[in-house]
Order: C-alpha cells, then sequence, then structure tokens
C-alpha cells in the first residue's frame, strides 16, 4: 500500500494515470502532454508500474501504458475502510453477517433449524 501512495504523491503521475484512465497510450504520447524530458516521464512511468497502477506492454518500437483499476480500487478502498470511524464495526457486522449465513447453510444442508 506503501508504493501506490508515494506514487499517487506526484501531481504528474496522478495526471498520468487520468490519461490512461479509459485508454491505454504509448510513453511518447504521454510525455508529449507534459512539459518535461522524456526520460523524466519514464521514471515516473516506471514507478507508476512498479506500485502496480499501471500495466505496461511493448509492441514493437513502443510500450503502451494502460491503468490497472482493480489495484487502486481495492487499496483505496482498503484504506478508507481503515481510517473510516465506522469502518471498523462494518467490517465486524459483515465478518458476522458472513459466519451467521455460512452457519445457517450448514444447518439447512444437516436438515437441524437455527434457534
Amino acid at each position: 500500500m506503501q508504493l501506490i501512495f508515494e506514487a499517487l504523491s506526484s501531481p504528474i503521475r496522478r495526471k498520468i494515470l487520468a490519461y490512461v484512465a479509459h485508454q491505454e497510450m504509448n510513453a511518447g504520447d504521454i510525455a508529449a502532454r507534459f512539459d518535461m524530458s522524456k526520460p523524466s516521464i519514464s521514471q515516473h512511468l516506471q514507478l507508476l508500474e512498479h506500485a502496480g497502477l499501471v500495466a505496461s506492454e511493448k509492441r514493437g518500437k513502443y510500450v503502451y501504458y494502460r491503468q490497472m483499476p482493480d489495484t487502486l480500487a481495492s487499496t483505496l478502498t482498503g484504506f478508507v475502510q481503515e481510517i473510516c470511524p465506522i469502518g471498523g464495526p462494518l467490517r465486524r457486522e459483515s465478518a458476522q453477517n458472513a459466519k451467521d449465513a455460512s452457519v445457517k447453510e450448514m444447518q439447512v444442508e444437516s436438515g437441524t433449524k437455527g434457534a
């Protein structure tokens, strides 16, 4: 999780994520949108990839990048649940509900009724 938040700490990397959120782009097209050198953008892309926020695929002489939405969504959801004051009680309630449902399912399968 730490790598993801470090990657998101940069406005440039957040902009890159916005560009690749709905379409993949090659590194050159991404770099063209910034007033920075291509090697600098490449470093940002590598950091995003290392954090698992983007994936790259080399096709011919170009490297294409796309956002990995599951990684970002899962991390942010987990983070929000950790810091949210009602997150803990809701997680416990959810775990108890899952346990209760499992017990009921086992009782139905065995032909016994719950109290």
